[in-house]
């Protein structure tokens, strides 16, 4: 049950993520939809295949397809009012689905009794895997590479799970609180990693 409402609350904002970012760069409404899914999904597909779960297990999951869809809908034929909302809340509802699909790509792995970096690397790839598809795809630099710190949450969401430090559900959802609000700090504090240039100015 908990790693279905991760998996919901993570399928849902990147999907409205991607419809997003497609608009702004002009994509018509078929390329709305795919980034859309692509969004939500890609990050899924790319930890399966890391941590040996068939891809085709994606496609079992109905429901999530069916709510990405209307939510992708709704974007794009109400996007007048809430392209507005998004420019003021979006990056802290995309923190949202960074920790939630964080946590379901690291309770994925714990369940299948992988070793502890495993279970990082499917939090980051879960985490982060969609974002950077979709912001190749829309021709722009990956947000996980440069900006606010984005991966290291969901590193660090994973770490803790990989630990297996919580007792009851309670806690992965305290977690989901803690993580989704440690990138929004960094997005409002612009928290960032050490950079090197090798560029001469």
């Amino acid at each position: 049950m908990t790693w279905d409402v991760f998996s919901l609350i993570g399928t849902a904002a990147f999907a409205i993520s991607g419809a997003i970012v497609a608009m702004e760069e002009d994509f018509d409404m078929f390329g709305v939809y795919i980034l859309g899914m692509v969004t939500a999904f890609g990050g899924g597909a790319v930890r399966n295949v890391f941590i040996g779960v068939p891809v085709s297990v994606l496609w079992g999951q109905e429901l999530f397809f069916t709510v990405a869809s209307i939510l992708i809908a709704v974007i794009f034929f109400f996007s007048g009012y809430l392209l507005k909302t998004w420019n003021r809340w979006g990056s802290y509802f995309d923190a949202v689905g960074l920790a939630a699909f964080a946590i379901q790509g690291a309770l994925m792995a714990v369940e299948m009794e992988m070793s502890l970096f495993a279970v990082v690397a499917a939090a980051v790839l879960t985490g982060a895997g969609g974002g950077v598809i979709r912001d190749l795809l829309a021709g722009r630099q990956p947000l996980v590479f440069k900006s606010d710190i984005y991966a290291v949450w969901a590193a660090l969401a994973g770490l803790i799970v990989g630990f297996d430090t919580y007792i009851h559900d309670a806690a992965l959802y305290v977690l989901l609180v803690v993580t989704a609000a440690l990138r929004m700090l960094s997005i409002k504090f612009h928290w960032q990693l050490p950079q090197r240039s090798l560029l001469t100015k």
